[in-house]
């Protein structure tokens, strides 16, 4: 949640660390700061301010901080009120660091250091370890020794990085279980939380992995754990485009990305098809090939948007493979007993592969010594990593935070990892494959079809934006996208809403019908389209405002005549991909009007790393 950059190298620092910031933006955060060491002048400059990354900027703007070596954040408050004295970097003696994550003792560290006659300036858990690494140094360790041995005792999870005035060219850097990575440049060394705060200098990266602990120095990497063992991690090729990350003439990032839904979807289905063949290829996961010999059931688990790409899932494995499939979010699954043996196979899903819950409900599958799989963006993310087969989409840097490429191509990718297992227990039914796979190399012309439609959703927005409430409506394959889609409308414009199966209408959610409620209904073509019919037509009886997303099938009927938006023909179980687009859109515009902030909408973070 949390955004960490660090540089050491031959240029500006300051420009390098608040740059790094911007593009951590996405992650959340309530204040930032950076820490940068003149050597010239041997001295360490620190700048810190609440709200906004402009603010640390003009500060900054008012000091001279010339230097080469330094570390920067932005912060999510836990410990603490979101002010300029919580902000990091924070400072005890010559050490400044900044850290991702949750010091759990942290109670019982700062007692151990109050006694001892430690001030602490901030209320924050981060100050007791620079406190404690400051206190093992005047004790008369080493720099790194009183590093390694403060480390030892935090428990929970941080990504931390260190920076000592008596060691004027080096950065310390350690992780467990928030990410963290290194950027090998030219004569330049960078660590970050995230890759596209590096993405403009380097995309030659190391993942660090739990325990290890990096001296990072300008022409120099050296990696051990926190003993001091020594620990080898590949260099490793981020295949992003840095222009990905840019708003490339769009107002928003939301909105930028969204209309990358071709060219994502493009990327993540095409690299696992062979044409010639018909047949399906995870390089990453064909481990999945003999599993699905044995596996009788499938458990996925996911959080947030990636819990609904999940639900969507399960129709697809359901109907095509005709096994059992449960779906939990990972926030419960972590906590319960789930069921599990060796024949079931558990799917985690997330963007950023570092979701705190999620990594937890895929450690409760290994233990319970089960095959696991991911779906993951971010590849060398601790999901890809923990799990024995991993399948990448490739959607590109997501920087709004409101998924929907991610969305979309976790979708995709859902219906491949299908694909696969119908080719292993269905190798009969070629035909079901191949009109499956000729629908999806059909996908990304769709999408952009119904991204030609986005003025008539700013039309919708209008109507909708002054509302306090609105219902999402769907059946089947689409009840998740309601799901979706409601979510959409909360995370960005504030407007309560609530997706509804609906079926269940009537069990509840009929009551809050009336004039002012705007109720999206999603109809897709066949027999469960003539179900939602009904719903509507009970809607309108109420005097509820019905918009709605249909089938274009169902324009012969002219059953609908106000406030639809149409949806291209396309196979069933892809039904969803398509049908998300206006909803995403209507959330979006939704927003502008209302003016809320789109990309970094309030009390929100990107991915949560810490519980």
């Amino acid at each position: 949640m949390c955004g960490i950059i660090g540089y050491v190298g031959q240029n500006d620092a300051v420009d390098i660390l608040l740059e790094g910031l911007k593009r951590l933006e996405y992650r959340g955060y309530d204040s930032a700061g950076i820490a940068v060491y003149d050597r010239a002048r041997s001295r360490l400059k620190r700048v810190r301010a609440e709200g906004k990354i402009e603010n640390l900027i003009k500060k900054v703007s008012t000091v001279e901080i010339p230097g080469y070596i330094g570390i920067g954040h932005t912060r999510w408050a836990t410990h603490g009120a979101p002010t300029e004295k919580n902000a990091h970097p924070h400072k005890s003696g010559p050490f400044v660091l900044v850290h991702n994550g949750i010091v759990e003792n942290y109670a019982t560290v700062k007692q151990f250091l109050l006694e001892r006659g430690e001030v602490f300036e901030s209320e924050t858990d981060t100050e007791v370890i620079v406190k404690l690494i400051d206190y093992f140094y005047r004790s008369g360790f080493s720099d790194d020794e009183a590093i390694r041995n403060a480390l030892k005792r935090i428990k929970g999870t941080y990504a931390v990085v260190v920076f000592s005035e008596n060691l004027s060219d080096s950065l310390f850097c350690c992780r467990m279980e928030s990410p963290l990575v290194i950027g090998i440049g030219e004569n330049e060394t960078f660590v970050a939380s995230d890759i596209p705060a590096i993405l403009p200098y380097t995309r030659r990266v190391i993942y660090l992995e739990d325990g290890d602990f990096a001296v990072v120095r300008q022409r120099e990497l050296r990696i051990t754990d926190i003993e001091g063992s020594e620990q080898h991690r590949p260099v490793e090729f981020v295949d992003w485009n840095p222009v990905l990350a840019e708003k490339g003439g769009f107002r928003h990032f939301m909105q930028k990305e969204i209309f990358e839904q071709p060219r994502a979807l493009s990327d993540t289905i095409k690299p696992y098809i062979n044409f010639e063949t018909y047949s399906i290829s995870l390089p990453y996961a064909s481990f999945l090939k003999e599993i699905w010999k044995q596996v009788h059931r499938v458990f996925m688990t996911a959080c947030g948007t990636s819990y609904h790409a999940a639900l969507v899932g399960r129709y697809m494995l359901e109907q095509l493979l005709e096994i059992p499939v449960e779906v939990d979010l990972a926030s419960e699954f972590r906590y319960r007993n789930p069921v599990l043996d060796e024949r079931t196979l558990v799917v985690a899903i997330s963007q950023s592969g570092e979701t705190a819950d999620t990594k937890g409900a895929i450690t409760l599958a290994i233990d319970k010594n089960v095959p696991t799989c991911s779906i993951v963006n971010v590849v060398g993310s601790s999901l890809s990593r923990m799990t024995d087969a991993v399948i990448y989409t490739h959607a590109g840097p997501e920087i709004g935070v409101a998924s929907t490429k991610a969305f979309s191509t976790q979708l995709a990718a859902l219906l491949l990892f299908a694909l696969l297992g119908h080719e292993v227990l269905r190798p009969e039914d070629r035909e079901v494959r191949e009109e499956l796979i000729d629908e999806l190399l059909r996908l990304p012309s769709r999408v952009e079809e119904v991204l030609r439609g986005s003025n008539l959703l700013e039309i919708w927005a209008r109507k909708i934006s002054s509302a306090l409430n609105a219902l999402y409506l769907g059946r089947h394959v689409l009840f998740p996208i309601a799901l979706e889609g409601a979510l959409k409308l909360k995370e960005i414009s504030y407007i309560h809403a609530e997706g509804y199966a609906a079926g269940e209408m009537k069990h509840g959610p009929i009551a809050l019908i009336d004039d002012n409620l705007p109720v999206v209904c999603l109809v897709q073509y066949g027999s469960i389209g003539e179900k939602m019919h009904n719903n509507i037509e009970e809607v309108q009886a109420r005097g509820g405002r019905v918009f709605i997303v249909a089938d274009e099938r169902l324009k012969e009927r002219r059953r609908y005549v106000e406030n639809v938006f149409w949806i291209p023909e396309i196979h069933e179980l892809l039904t969803p991909l398509l049908f998300v687009l206006p909803l995403q859109l209507l959330a979006y515009h939704v927003a502008v009007e209302r003016g809320t902030d789109v990309d970094q909408p309030r009390n929100l973070a990107k991915s949560v790393t810490v519980e």
